[in-house]
Protein backbone atom coordinates (compact mmCIF):
# COMPACT_ATOMS: atom_id res chain seq x y z
CA UNK A 1 0.00 0.00 0.00
CA UNK A 2 1.12 3.35 -1.02
CA UNK A 3 0.07 6.94 -1.67
CA UNK A 4 1.55 10.28 -0.81
CA UNK A 5 1.47 10.28 2.80
CA UNK A 6 1.42 6.55 4.01
CA UNK A 7 3.46 3.49 2.62
CA UNK A 8 3.15 -0.24 4.05
CA UNK A 9 5.35 -2.56 2.40
CA UNK A 10 6.30 -5.07 5.07
CA UNK A 11 3.82 -7.35 7.53
CA UNK A 12 3.35 -5.22 10.92
CA UNK A 13 5.30 -5.81 13.09
CA UNK A 14 8.13 -6.13 10.85
CA UNK A 15 9.93 -9.17 11.46
CA UNK A 16 13.63 -7.33 12.14
CA UNK A 17 12.12 -5.34 14.23
CA UNK A 18 10.85 -8.06 16.86
CA UNK A 19 14.12 -8.56 18.78
CA UNK A 20 14.03 -4.66 19.25
CA UNK A 21 10.62 -5.51 20.68
CA UNK A 22 11.60 -8.45 22.50
CA UNK A 23 14.48 -6.42 24.26
CA UNK A 24 11.99 -4.07 25.30
CA UNK A 25 9.90 -6.70 27.12
CA UNK A 26 12.54 -8.16 28.64
CA UNK A 27 14.41 -5.02 30.26
CA UNK A 28 10.76 -2.75 30.82
CA UNK A 29 8.45 -3.22 33.05
CA UNK A 30 4.73 -4.46 31.35
CA UNK A 31 3.29 -1.84 31.80
CA UNK A 32 5.39 -0.11 28.69
CA UNK A 33 3.95 -2.33 26.51
CA UNK A 34 0.63 -2.32 24.83
CA UNK A 35 0.98 0.41 22.12
CA UNK A 36 1.01 -0.38 18.53
CA UNK A 37 4.08 -2.52 17.50
CA UNK A 38 5.70 0.63 15.08
CA UNK A 39 9.51 0.65 15.67
CA UNK A 40 10.03 4.57 15.54
CA UNK A 41 13.39 5.68 13.12
CA UNK A 42 12.37 9.23 12.60
CA UNK A 43 9.47 11.67 11.94
CA UNK A 44 8.84 15.00 10.44
CA UNK A 45 6.09 16.78 9.93
CA UNK A 46 2.80 14.83 10.11
CA UNK A 47 4.19 11.49 9.50
CA UNK A 48 6.49 8.59 11.46
CA UNK A 49 9.15 6.07 9.80
CA UNK A 50 10.11 3.53 10.86
CA UNK A 51 13.91 1.39 9.63
CA UNK A 52 12.09 -0.24 7.27
CA UNK A 53 10.79 1.52 4.16
CA UNK A 54 7.48 2.27 6.07
CA UNK A 55 5.68 5.63 6.95
CA UNK A 56 2.23 6.57 8.68
CA UNK A 57 0.31 9.54 9.06
CA UNK A 58 0.33 10.36 12.48
CA UNK A 59 -2.90 10.35 14.55
CA UNK A 60 -0.69 10.51 17.72
CA UNK A 61 1.57 13.47 18.04
CA UNK A 62 3.61 11.29 19.83
CA UNK A 63 1.27 11.90 22.95
CA UNK A 64 -0.50 15.38 21.82
CA UNK A 65 3.26 16.36 21.73
CA UNK A 66 4.46 17.66 18.34
CA UNK A 67 2.20 20.48 18.06
CA UNK A 68 4.65 21.98 15.78
CA UNK A 69 4.78 19.02 14.03
CA UNK A 70 7.73 16.60 14.31
CA UNK A 71 11.34 17.42 13.98
CA UNK A 72 10.90 21.13 12.92
CA UNK A 73 14.01 22.19 11.59
CA UNK A 74 13.65 25.56 14.10
CA UNK A 75 12.72 23.29 16.86
CA UNK A 76 15.93 21.14 16.03
CA UNK A 77 18.22 24.26 15.49
CA UNK A 78 17.20 25.53 18.53
CA UNK A 79 18.48 22.21 20.80
CA UNK A 80 21.55 21.80 19.28
CA UNK A 81 22.31 25.48 19.36
CA UNK A 82 21.80 25.05 23.00
CA UNK A 83 23.27 22.22 23.37
CA UNK A 84 26.68 23.48 21.42
CA UNK A 85 26.56 26.31 24.59
CA UNK A 86 28.36 24.06 26.70
CA UNK A 87 24.85 24.87 29.58
CA UNK A 88 22.96 21.31 29.43
CA UNK A 89 21.63 22.47 33.29
CA UNK A 90 21.53 24.76 35.81
CA UNK A 91 19.01 23.97 38.58
CA UNK A 92 17.47 27.13 39.78
CA UNK A 93 20.30 29.06 39.15
CA UNK A 94 19.28 32.10 36.54
CA UNK A 95 20.03 31.48 32.69
CA UNK A 96 19.08 33.84 29.80
CA UNK A 97 17.01 31.07 27.89
CA UNK A 98 14.56 30.57 30.84
CA UNK A 99 14.11 34.09 31.14
CA UNK A 100 13.27 35.00 27.89
CA UNK A 101 10.46 31.84 27.68
CA UNK A 102 8.47 32.92 31.05
CA UNK A 103 8.60 36.85 29.42
CA UNK A 104 7.78 35.08 25.90
CA UNK A 105 5.01 33.34 27.56
CA UNK A 106 4.19 36.26 30.32
CA UNK A 107 3.31 38.49 27.17
CA UNK A 108 0.80 36.26 25.58
CA UNK A 109 -0.88 35.91 28.81
CA UNK A 110 -3.35 38.06 30.58
CA UNK A 111 -2.67 40.42 33.71
CA UNK A 112 -4.54 37.27 36.21
CA UNK A 113 -1.88 34.42 34.56
CA UNK A 114 1.39 36.79 34.54
CA UNK A 115 3.83 34.66 36.36
CA UNK A 116 5.32 31.11 35.07
CA UNK A 117 6.86 28.56 36.62
CA UNK A 118 8.68 26.18 34.82
CA UNK A 119 8.58 22.24 35.38
CA UNK A 120 9.43 19.12 34.14
CA UNK A 121 5.94 17.28 32.95
CA UNK A 122 2.50 18.18 33.22
CA UNK A 123 1.72 15.56 36.33
CA UNK A 124 4.45 17.88 38.30
CA UNK A 125 2.64 20.82 37.04
CA UNK A 126 -0.33 19.80 38.33
CA UNK A 127 1.11 18.62 41.68
CA UNK A 128 2.39 22.27 41.98
CA UNK A 129 -1.69 23.57 41.07
CA UNK A 130 -2.75 21.56 44.21
CA UNK A 131 0.10 22.77 46.24
CA UNK A 132 -0.99 26.53 45.32
CA UNK A 133 -4.68 25.41 45.81
CA UNK A 134 -3.87 24.42 49.50
CA UNK A 135 -1.51 26.96 50.63
CA UNK A 136 -4.37 29.88 49.48
CA UNK A 137 -7.43 27.63 51.11
CA UNK A 138 -5.82 27.53 54.27
CA UNK A 139 -4.36 31.51 54.33
CA UNK A 140 -8.21 32.30 53.52
CA UNK A 141 -10.11 29.64 55.73
CA UNK A 142 -8.30 27.96 57.68
CA UNK A 143 -7.18 24.05 58.23
CA UNK A 144 -10.44 22.87 56.53
CA UNK A 145 -10.90 24.58 53.22
CA UNK A 146 -8.58 21.83 51.83
CA UNK A 147 -10.53 19.76 49.54
CA UNK A 148 -9.64 19.54 46.13
CA UNK A 149 -12.49 19.33 43.11
CA UNK A 150 -11.83 17.20 40.65
CA UNK A 151 -14.23 15.59 38.11
CA UNK A 152 -15.13 11.94 37.56
CA UNK A 153 -12.50 10.08 34.33
CA UNK A 154 -10.38 12.92 34.55
CA UNK A 155 -7.15 12.36 34.14
CA UNK A 156 -4.50 14.72 35.85
CA UNK A 157 -0.95 12.66 35.16
CA UNK A 158 0.45 9.74 37.07
CA UNK A 159 1.99 10.82 40.39
CA UNK A 160 0.31 10.33 43.76
CA UNK A 161 -1.32 13.50 43.88
CA UNK A 162 -2.13 13.86 40.17
CA UNK A 163 -4.20 10.42 40.39
CA UNK A 164 -6.08 11.13 43.59
CA UNK A 165 -6.90 14.32 41.68
CA UNK A 166 -7.80 11.99 38.78
CA UNK A 167 -10.92 10.84 38.42
CA UNK A 168 -10.11 6.65 36.80
CA UNK A 169 -10.76 4.31 39.79
CA UNK A 170 -8.40 1.54 38.14
CA UNK A 171 -5.66 4.07 38.14
CA UNK A 172 -5.36 4.72 41.89
CA UNK A 173 -6.37 1.20 43.62
CA UNK A 174 -2.82 1.20 44.65
CA UNK A 175 -2.96 4.22 46.72
CA UNK A 176 -4.89 2.70 49.30
CA UNK A 177 -4.76 5.17 51.87
CA UNK A 178 -7.01 7.97 49.75
CA UNK A 179 -6.61 11.78 50.82
CA UNK A 180 -10.34 12.54 51.98
CA UNK A 181 -9.62 16.19 50.80
CA UNK A 182 -10.05 14.57 47.09
CA UNK A 183 -13.66 14.79 45.81
CA UNK A 184 -14.80 13.95 42.37
CA UNK A 185 -17.91 14.62 41.09
CA UNK A 186 -19.40 14.02 37.55
CA UNK A 187 -18.27 15.87 34.72
CA UNK A 188 -20.92 17.18 32.44
CA UNK A 189 -19.73 15.68 28.96
CA UNK A 190 -24.07 15.36 28.17
CA UNK A 191 -23.43 11.86 27.09
CA UNK A 192 -22.75 9.40 30.03
CA UNK A 193 -24.05 12.11 32.35
CA UNK A 194 -27.17 13.83 30.84
CA UNK A 195 -27.39 16.18 33.43
CA UNK A 196 -25.05 19.16 32.58
CA UNK A 197 -26.40 21.48 34.76
CA UNK A 198 -23.97 23.47 37.25
CA UNK A 199 -26.64 22.94 39.89
CA UNK A 200 -26.11 19.12 39.80
CA UNK A 201 -22.38 20.31 40.66
CA UNK A 202 -23.43 21.45 43.80
CA UNK A 203 -26.42 18.42 44.31
CA UNK A 204 -23.17 16.55 44.29
CA UNK A 205 -21.31 18.19 46.14
CA UNK A 206 -24.15 18.29 48.84
CA UNK A 207 -24.57 14.51 48.57
CA UNK A 208 -20.85 14.41 49.68
CA UNK A 209 -20.94 16.09 52.17
CA UNK A 210 -18.74 19.00 51.27
CA UNK A 211 -19.42 22.48 51.61
CA UNK A 212 -18.04 25.66 49.94
CA UNK A 213 -16.07 26.41 52.69
CA UNK A 214 -14.37 23.28 52.54
CA UNK A 215 -13.27 23.92 48.95
CA UNK A 216 -10.05 25.88 48.24
CA UNK A 217 -9.49 24.43 44.54
CA UNK A 218 -11.86 22.85 41.45
CA UNK A 219 -9.31 20.96 39.17
CA UNK A 220 -10.79 20.22 35.14
CA UNK A 221 -9.57 18.97 31.89
CA UNK A 222 -9.83 21.71 29.09
CA UNK A 223 -11.26 18.41 27.54
CA UNK A 224 -11.27 15.26 28.86
CA UNK A 225 -8.38 13.61 27.85
CA UNK A 226 -10.28 9.93 28.03
CA UNK A 227 -13.03 11.19 26.15
CA UNK A 228 -12.73 14.37 23.93
CA UNK A 229 -15.58 15.85 26.02
CA UNK A 230 -15.83 19.37 26.80
CA UNK A 231 -18.01 20.82 29.47
CA UNK A 232 -21.20 23.38 28.25
CA UNK A 233 -20.02 26.96 28.52
CA UNK A 234 -22.59 27.90 30.84
CA UNK A 235 -21.38 25.62 32.87
CA UNK A 236 -17.85 26.72 33.16
CA UNK A 237 -19.23 30.90 33.58
CA UNK A 238 -21.27 29.54 36.69
CA UNK A 239 -18.49 27.50 37.94
CA UNK A 240 -16.31 30.69 37.18
CA UNK A 241 -19.02 33.07 39.27
CA UNK A 242 -19.14 30.16 42.43
CA UNK A 243 -15.38 30.05 42.70
CA UNK A 244 -14.79 33.24 42.95
CA UNK A 245 -18.21 33.58 45.70
CA UNK A 246 -16.16 31.45 47.82
CA UNK A 247 -12.77 32.27 47.40
CA UNK A 248 -11.93 28.26 45.55
CA UNK A 249 -9.43 28.75 43.21
CA UNK A 250 -10.41 27.28 39.20
CA UNK A 251 -7.51 25.34 37.85
CA UNK A 252 -7.49 24.57 34.32
CA UNK A 253 -5.19 21.51 33.40
CA UNK A 254 -4.61 22.72 29.71
CA UNK A 255 -1.33 19.86 29.20
CA UNK A 256 -3.61 18.32 26.82
CA UNK A 257 -5.11 21.56 25.03
CA UNK A 258 -2.19 24.50 25.19
CA UNK A 259 -0.70 25.69 22.67
CA UNK A 260 -3.38 25.66 20.11
CA UNK A 261 -4.52 22.48 20.14
CA UNK A 262 -8.22 23.09 20.27
CA UNK A 263 -7.98 25.68 17.67
CA UNK A 264 -7.43 28.59 19.63
CA UNK A 265 -4.02 28.95 21.58
CA UNK A 266 -4.80 28.88 24.82
CA UNK A 267 -7.65 25.78 25.77
CA UNK A 268 -9.34 28.11 28.30
CA UNK A 269 -10.10 30.99 25.42
CA UNK A 270 -12.83 28.18 24.08
CA UNK A 271 -14.72 29.33 26.94
CA UNK A 272 -15.36 33.44 25.81
CA UNK A 273 -14.59 35.81 29.21
CA UNK A 274 -13.30 32.76 31.42
CA UNK A 275 -9.78 33.30 32.84
CA UNK A 276 -8.73 30.35 35.38
CA UNK A 277 -6.39 31.32 38.41
CA UNK A 278 -4.47 28.63 37.88
CA UNK A 279 -3.15 27.20 34.19
CA UNK A 280 -1.09 23.92 33.77
CA UNK A 281 0.82 22.93 30.68
CA UNK A 282 2.75 20.44 29.56
CA UNK A 283 2.91 18.25 26.27
CA UNK A 284 3.02 20.45 23.77
CA UNK A 285 4.73 22.85 25.00
CA UNK A 286 8.28 22.28 23.41
CA UNK A 287 6.77 19.62 20.63
CA UNK A 288 9.86 17.70 21.57
CA UNK A 289 12.01 17.76 25.11
CA UNK A 290 9.84 17.61 28.53
CA UNK A 291 9.09 20.61 29.80
CA UNK A 292 5.96 21.49 32.07
CA UNK A 293 4.57 25.51 33.50
CA UNK A 294 2.20 26.50 35.83
CA UNK A 295 1.14 29.93 35.41
CA UNK A 296 -0.92 32.09 38.04
CA UNK A 297 -0.85 35.83 39.32
CA UNK A 298 1.88 37.31 41.80
CA UNK A 299 -0.44 36.98 44.42
CA UNK A 300 -0.60 33.16 44.20
CA UNK A 301 2.74 32.18 43.10
CA UNK A 302 4.66 34.04 45.42
CA UNK A 303 2.94 31.93 48.42
CA UNK A 304 5.77 29.83 48.67
CA UNK A 305 9.57 31.70 49.90
CA UNK A 306 12.91 31.06 47.95
CA UNK A 307 13.75 27.28 47.84
CA UNK A 308 10.47 26.21 48.83
CA UNK A 309 9.26 25.45 45.78
CA UNK A 310 11.58 24.36 43.01
CA UNK A 311 12.31 21.39 40.43
CA UNK A 312 15.56 19.93 39.66
CA UNK A 313 15.41 20.19 36.57
CA UNK A 314 13.00 23.29 36.25
CA UNK A 315 13.97 25.44 32.79
CA UNK A 316 16.21 23.38 31.69
CA UNK A 317 18.46 25.30 29.37
CA UNK A 318 17.98 23.33 26.24
CA UNK A 319 14.13 22.55 26.69
CA UNK A 320 13.44 26.21 26.83
CA UNK A 321 15.12 26.32 23.84
CA UNK A 322 12.76 23.90 22.16
CA UNK A 323 10.13 25.70 24.11
CA UNK A 324 10.67 29.37 22.32
CA UNK A 325 11.33 27.42 19.03
CA UNK A 326 8.16 25.77 19.12
CA UNK A 327 5.81 28.50 19.94
CA UNK A 328 7.45 30.58 17.41
CA UNK A 329 6.47 27.96 14.54
CA UNK A 330 2.74 27.88 16.21
CA UNK A 331 2.31 31.74 15.89
CA UNK A 332 4.56 32.75 13.03
CA UNK A 333 3.26 30.07 10.97
CA UNK A 334 -0.23 30.20 11.65
CA UNK A 335 -1.07 26.52 13.12
CA UNK A 336 -3.55 27.94 15.61
CA UNK A 337 -5.34 28.85 12.30
CA UNK A 338 -4.66 25.95 10.91
CA UNK A 339 -5.92 23.84 13.75
CA UNK A 340 -9.35 25.65 14.15
CA UNK A 341 -9.75 25.15 10.08
CA UNK A 342 -8.50 21.99 9.88
CA UNK A 343 -9.92 20.98 12.92
CA UNK A 344 -13.01 21.74 11.86
CA UNK A 345 -13.16 19.45 8.65
CA UNK A 346 -11.79 16.31 10.70
CA UNK A 347 -14.18 16.82 12.88
CA UNK A 348 -17.44 17.18 10.54
CA UNK A 349 -16.20 13.76 8.68
CA UNK A 350 -15.79 12.46 11.83
CA UNK A 351 -19.62 13.10 12.69
CA UNK A 352 -20.55 12.31 9.38
CA UNK A 353 -19.05 8.89 10.26
CA UNK A 354 -20.33 8.21 13.48
CA UNK A 355 -24.19 8.67 11.70
CA UNK A 356 -23.53 5.90 9.92
CA UNK A 357 -22.49 2.93 12.51
CA UNK A 358 -24.61 2.60 15.67
CA UNK A 359 -21.09 1.28 16.71
CA UNK A 360 -20.41 4.89 17.52
CA UNK A 361 -21.93 6.61 20.37
CA UNK A 362 -20.93 10.08 19.99
CA UNK A 363 -17.83 12.20 18.61
CA UNK A 364 -16.51 14.70 20.77
CA UNK A 365 -13.67 17.81 20.30
CA UNK A 366 -12.76 20.47 18.83
CA UNK A 367 -9.85 22.01 16.70
CA UNK A 368 -7.16 18.85 16.09
CA UNK A 369 -8.24 16.41 18.60
CA UNK A 370 -10.96 14.14 18.80
CA UNK A 371 -12.37 11.14 20.69
CA UNK A 372 -14.48 8.42 18.85
CA UNK A 373 -16.64 6.31 21.56
CA UNK A 374 -16.54 2.55 20.77
CA UNK A 375 -20.07 0.97 22.27
CA UNK A 376 -21.76 -1.77 21.65
CA UNK A 377 -25.13 -0.76 19.18
CA UNK A 378 -28.09 0.62 21.04
CA UNK A 379 -26.00 1.04 24.41
CA UNK A 380 -23.38 2.98 26.07
CA UNK A 381 -21.57 0.53 26.59
CA UNK A 382 -17.76 1.15 25.56
CA UNK A 383 -16.73 -1.50 22.89
CA UNK A 384 -13.03 -1.57 23.91
CA UNK A 385 -12.18 -4.52 21.74
CA UNK A 386 -13.86 -2.59 18.84
CA UNK A 387 -11.68 0.52 19.46
CA UNK A 388 -8.55 -1.49 19.56
CA UNK A 389 -9.06 -3.77 16.35
CA UNK A 390 -9.93 -0.27 14.58
CA UNK A 391 -6.18 1.18 16.12
CA UNK A 392 -4.65 -2.47 14.59
CA UNK A 393 -6.74 -2.27 11.12
CA UNK A 394 -5.59 1.99 10.77
CA UNK A 395 -1.67 1.13 12.03
CA UNK A 396 -1.55 -1.63 9.19
CA UNK A 397 -3.37 1.07 6.30
CA UNK A 398 -0.71 3.62 7.59
CA UNK A 399 -2.53 5.39 9.65
CA UNK A 400 -0.62 5.47 13.36
CA UNK A 401 -2.88 5.91 16.81
CA UNK A 402 -2.21 5.31 20.43
CA UNK A 403 -3.63 2.70 21.90
CA UNK A 404 -7.77 3.61 22.52
CA UNK A 405 -8.42 5.42 26.11
CA UNK A 406 -11.03 6.55 28.19
CA UNK A 407 -14.21 4.34 30.03
CA UNK A 408 -13.80 1.13 29.57
CA UNK A 409 -10.88 1.36 26.84
CA UNK A 410 -13.53 2.28 24.11
CA UNK A 411 -12.17 5.62 22.89
CA UNK A 412 -10.27 6.21 19.79
CA UNK A 413 -8.27 8.93 20.55
CA UNK A 414 -7.07 11.17 17.24
CA UNK A 415 -5.00 14.03 17.54
CA UNK A 416 -2.32 14.74 14.90
CA UNK A 417 0.22 17.61 14.45
CA UNK A 418 -1.29 21.04 14.11
CA UNK A 419 1.03 21.49 10.70
CA UNK A 420 -1.57 18.53 9.49
CA UNK A 421 -3.17 19.16 5.58
CA UNK A 422 -6.38 19.16 4.35
CA UNK A 423 -5.71 16.27 1.84
CA UNK A 424 -3.90 14.56 4.71
CA UNK A 425 -7.11 14.46 6.80
CA UNK A 426 -8.99 13.87 3.96
CA UNK A 427 -7.05 10.70 3.49
CA UNK A 428 -6.72 9.72 7.14
CA UNK A 429 -10.65 9.98 7.84
CA UNK A 430 -11.29 7.68 4.78
CA UNK A 431 -8.53 5.38 6.29
CA UNK A 432 -10.25 5.17 9.54
CA UNK A 433 -13.65 4.10 8.06
CA UNK A 434 -12.28 1.84 5.82
CA UNK A 435 -10.38 0.26 9.02
CA UNK A 436 -13.74 0.36 10.99
CA UNK A 437 -15.39 -1.26 8.02
CA UNK A 438 -13.36 -4.09 7.94
CA UNK A 439 -13.07 -4.49 11.96
CA UNK A 440 -16.78 -4.98 11.47
CA UNK A 441 -16.72 -7.25 8.39
CA UNK A 442 -14.36 -9.65 10.61
CA UNK A 443 -17.06 -9.48 13.31
CA UNK A 444 -19.71 -10.52 10.82
CA UNK A 445 -17.93 -13.39 9.69
CA UNK A 446 -18.48 -15.98 12.29
CA UNK A 447 -21.62 -15.87 12.53
CA UNK A 448 -22.14 -15.84 8.23
CA UNK A 449 -20.46 -19.20 8.22
CA UNK A 450 -21.94 -20.42 11.08
CA UNK A 451 -25.58 -19.71 9.63
CA UNK A 452 -24.10 -20.88 6.29
CA UNK A 453 -23.40 -24.43 7.83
Amino acid sequence: METRFRRITTPIPVPESIPTLEKLATYEPVAMQGQPPVLWHRAVGFQVYDPFGNHWIDWSSGVLITNAGHGHPKVIRAIQEAAGKELLTTYAFPSEVRAELVERLSHLLPEKLKKVFLLTTGSEAVECAIKLCRTHGVRVGGARKNVIVSFEKAFHGRTLGSQQAGGIPALKDWIVNFDPGFVQVPFPDGFRTEDTSFEFFLHCLEQKGITPQDVCGVVFELYQGGSVAFAPGEYIRKLRAWCDQHQVLMVADEVQAGFGRTGTLWGYQQYEGIVPDLVTWGKGISSSLPIAAVAGSAELMDMHPPGSMSSTHTGNPVCCAAALASLEVILEEGLVENCSKVGALMQQRLREMAARYPEIGTVEGRGLVAGVACVIPGTKEPDGELAWETVRACMERGLLLFCPVGFGGGTIKICPPLCITEEAIEESCAVLEEAFQAVLKERALPATAEALV
